[in-house]
């Protein structure tokens, strides 16, 4: 079995979007459970590289302005 880098991958997926997602979004886009999805976002806000608000019953995320330099080209 191969490992991910779950945090890369999810970082990834955010790049690719045009507005915030939801940990639904994420475990779908990288094939993850919903925890695991949870669980890596959450620490992403952690470390500051991905920003997070609550909509109503929707967790939403999106990348850090400051980290989308990592993935240009």
């Amino acid at each position: 079995m191969v490992k991910k880098n779950i945090p890369k991958e999810i970082m990834a997926f955010l790049k690719k979007q045009d507005w915030p997602v939801t940990t639904e979004n994420v475990m779908k886009g990288i094939r993850v459970s919903w925890n695991t999805a949870q669980v890596h976002l959450l620490k992403l806000v952690a470390g500051g590289k991905v920003k997070y608000k609550k909509v109503g019953r929707q967790n939403q995320f999106w990348l850090s302005g400051k980290y989308k330099k990592e993935f240009e080209d």
